[in-house]
């Protein structure tokens, strides 16, 4: 199995251009030498988990910002890295394959061989687990020839998810030692985030000299924080599922009589399903956080979706197409509760067979009620993160199910006299992880992969490569690294009678923010999108031409700068202490005083884990 990793490709015409294209690097990331600015020690967004991180990341919590600077960049306390000694890195892949992770690979490799040809990259083979056995792959310009540009991760794989168990830790850190690696580059959304944080404080503790980097890679567009904008292979994912939803669209408005209900890859939050329907305009979507957040039940969603094709009925409409995230049937509350017991017991070793008996009465009660197909994928063990196996529940075979009953229902009872209902029923994940990466996913990607290797060579431990003012063109992003502690959150378990428990500090899904622009955004048109039809179709992934340079919508609508609003607000304060010094005038004293008593006064309030500010 080994000898297949890394063995070249047979590419068609299309995938052969595509190898050809040679994405582009901001001007901070030119030439061979490394500019980084630092600025002031971080800290989290949510103050009252501020303490637990601390304590448990002593080594790399509160280390400063890293901002990368491009040579004619003014900055006097910019730390100039002129000498590149040949160094070993290693990559792996840990999460879910995501498009445009080859591209990672591919900008580290270049940004070593720029600054010192004798410097090696080594690839782990099949992700965590070649990681712990020390497999690996020299991974060469020859090697990637036929991978750049390229979807997948069948250059060097992937299989479990997490780095995490003492055994795991402990195997990760010896294969760096063996390996005499300088740096290893983990790439992979929040768990595997979170575990090169964990990696990171072990390595530093025990005095390895191994540096780790993060890297926000994820399909499903939930590591998102105030450093992180999006991820690699999001836009891809959105972009190939919006032309798979528009043509089920335009299938729909062509028979007339037919409801498409499509559920969408993107684990508990509901990114990529929001920004499907921007770009798609289906006639409805469930966003999970909706439901969370008004606690509707599965009757709630069930009369929500049977109002909907009643009132399109009174206007002799008879199709329509919903989306709906995975993410779903775990934010209903019910059926969440549901689950909770059954995972308890799969974990006590009860045998599936044997739930349905020993679960509690209203639990019982609900898990009979629901279809048998359903029941079977509820029993199924939980993910790695102790979640449901969410792409293999049926969501959208159960909706169709109980809105065919109640329409039936409705129409017996002649509350509707409309046609019968139909329902066909689709789930779009695995079709598009696969895809070429967009043209942004491609670019995005190598200009990440650049910027590992900066971190590494500024010597930094413990943090993510980041950029920001991702919606402007290329030469205009922002190329830093943030501490990856700085993005943690302490989560807070109810255990019944006002207890509560504390997670561990870690890296935590970012949900939809319903009160965002994005979702705004969807709000203003939901009306619209329900009952006039507007279907849009974006046409297939394009590499030249129009839509080829496209970002996310909901990248573009939200104004998310925030590593250049540092920098901004280090500018003014810097400003205030060259007026502000001794000597200067009674008047300049004083208002300096009265302006920062009364910002201090604003922001303790707005700081203040009481006020009911919410991280991001």
């Amino acid at each position: 199995m080994d000898s297949d990793f890394g063995v070249p490709r047979e590419l068609s015409d299309l995938q052969k251009l595509r190898s050809q294209y040679r994405p582009q690097l901001p001007p901070c990331l030119q030439g061979t030498t490394v500019r980084v600015e630092f600025g002031d020690a971080t800290t989290v967004a949510d103050p009252s988990g501020a303490h637990t991180i601390s304590r448990s990341f002593p080594h790399t919590y509160g280390q400063p910002l890293a901002h990368f600077m491009r040579e004619t960049a003014k900055a006097p306390d910019a730390q100039i890295i002129t000498e590149h000694p040949a160094i070993r890195v290693g990559v792996v892949f840990c999460g879910r394959q995501s498009p445009g992770g080859h591209n990672l690979v591919w900008g580290l490799l270049d940004a070593l061989k720029v600054h010192n040809p004798k410097s090696t990259l080594l690839g782990f083979l099949g992700g965590s687990e070649g990681l712990f056995a020390q497999k690996t792959l020299e991974v060469t310009d020859d090697v990637l020839a036929t991978y750049k540009n390229q979807g997948g991760y069948d250059l060097l794989g992937r299989t479990k998810d997490q780095i995490r168990t003492t055994e795991q830790v402990n195997a990760a850190l010896d294969a760096c030692i063996n390996l005499k690696l300088d740096g290893l580059v983990i790439i992979g959304g929040v768990t595997s985030n979170t575990d090169a944080a964990q990696l990171a404080e072990t390595f530093a503790e025990r005095k390895c000299p191994t540096k780790v980097v993060g890297v926000p890679v994820t399909l499903n567009g939930d590591l998102k924080n105030q450093f992180v904008e999006t991820n690699v292979g999001f836009d891809t994912i959105c972009k190939v599922n919006s032309q798979l939803i528009s043509n089920v669209c335009t299938d729909a408005l062509s028979a007339e009589k037919y409801y498409y209900f499509i559920r969408l890859m993107g684990r508990k939050a509901s990114h990529v399903a929001l920004e499907c329907t921007l770009q798609s305009h289906p006639n409805m979507v469930i966003l999970a956080e909706e439901v969370a957040a008004s606690k509707l039940t599965l009757f709630d969603i069930t009369k929500q979706i049977c109002d909907a094709v009643q009132a399109r009925a009174e206007q002799d409409n008879y199709h329509g197409v919903i989306l709906l995230p995975e993410g779903l049937i775990e934010s209903i509350p019910e059926v969440y509760a549901l689950l909770q017991e059954i995972h308890g017991l799969l974990r006590q070793g009860v045998s599936a067979d044997n739930i349905s008996s020993q679960l509690s009465p209203w639990a019982s009660a609900l898990f009979e009620f629901l279809p048998p197909f359903i029941r079977k994928q509820l029993l199924l063990h939980p993910e790695s993160d102790d979640s449901a196996q969410l792409s293999q529940i049926e969501t959208e075979k159960l909706l169709v199910h109980l809105v065919e009953a109640e329409m039936n229902k409705r129409l017996k009872e002649g509350t509707y006299k409309g046609k019968k209902f139909n329902g066909i029923c689709h789930f779009f994940g695995y079709q598009a992880r696969g895809s070429l990466p967009s043209k942004f996913d491609c670019d995005y990607a190598y200009v990440l992969g650049h910027i590992g290797y900066h971190i590494l060579a500024a010597g930094l431990n413990g943090y993510m490569a980041t950029v920001t003012n991702l919606k402007n063109p290329v030469n205009k992003w922002r190329c830093g690294a943030a501490p990856i502690t700085s993005m943690m959150t302490v989560k807070r378990y109810g255990r019944g009678h006002g207890a509560a428990t504390l997670g561990k500090p870690a890296l935590h899904p970012a949900a939809v923010d319903l009160k965002g622009k994005s979702y705004g955004l969807l709000r203003q048109n939901a009306t619209k999108f329900l009952m006039d039809d507007v279907y849009r179709n974006p046409g297939p992934l394009q590499f030249e031409g129009p839509g080829a340079d496209s970002k996310p919508v909901t990248l573009c609508v939200e104004d998310q700068d925030y590593m250049g609003r540092i920098k901004q607000l280090k500018e003014h304060l810097d400003k205030v202490r060259s007026i502000v010094k001794p000597g200067c005038s009674q008047d300049v004293l004083k208002a300096a005083l009265s302006a920062m008593a009364s910002v201090t006064d604003i922001l303790s309030v707005i700081s203040s884990p009481s006020s009911g500010s919410t991280p991001y």
